[in-house]
């Protein structure tokens, strides 16, 4: 299984966006994409208050709900109508990530290529290639994406008006030790990170 994680130092800053992007430049990889979120605390809802992720059977806290219908409204569905031949949207508590994985190593048995919206899956799973994406007008940055920048394999930055990133004890030196791929709304397509990740995924079929 080859697989691409997808983070974000922030809610917000286009991870959803660039993910359909590079889906619908790579739609020969077939797919099997997800969106992991980690509830409680507010912590899943720009407001801070409760948005509806929880899972309220407390004897399983997780939920693991395939997206069927791409002309949804949800984030899950945008990755279907971007190319994405599944698509599954997850929920855990918030540190209790480890809960779901083994359902979600089933889950995965034997697909060739899987996108993975998240950054805390890192602390489990070692993925082929870790983008996150950037937006320097967006001023919070992750603990999460803070101790995972070293394994970033490239970053994309997202234009908005701000040339600087504006982020205490991070500078825009440390992204640029890696390559760096620039996204627009509202498309934010990205040829550029498309062919990297082709090139360091390798070809398609049996190897």
């Amino acid at each position: 299984m080859k697989l691409v994680v997808i983070g974000g130092h922030s809610r917000s800053v286009g991870k959803t966006a660039v993910a359909a992007g590079l889906i619908a430049a790579t739609r020969e990889r077939d797919w099997t994409a997800l969106k992991l979120t980690q509830y409680g605390h507010g912590i899943c809802s720009s407001s801070g208050e409760a948005c509806g992720c929880a899972v309220e059977d407390p004897e399983c806290p997780y939920a693991i709900s395939r997206e069927i219908d791409p002309a949804d409204s949800t984030d899950t569905a945008r990755l279907l109508r971007a190319g994405a031949r599944e698509a599954y949207w997850v929920r855990a508590p918030m540190g209790r990530l480890g809960l779901v994985l083994p359902e979600l190593e089933r889950l995965l048995a034997g697909r060739e290529h899987v996108l993975l919206e998240s950054n805390s899956i890192l602390e489990f799973w070692r993925p082929d290639l870790y983008v996150p994406v950037v937006r320097y007008d967006v001023d919070d940055f992750k603990e999460s994406n803070r101790r995972f920048l070293g394994r970033a394999d490239a970053f994309v930055v997202v234009s908005s008006a701000a040339s600087e990133p504006r982020w205490p004890g991070i500078s825009r030196e440390i992204l640029e030790r890696k390559p760096v791929f620039r996204a627009a709304p509202p498309g934010y397509e990205c040829r550029e990170l498309a062919a990297f990740c082709s090139e360091r995924l390798g070809g398609v079929g049996p190897s």
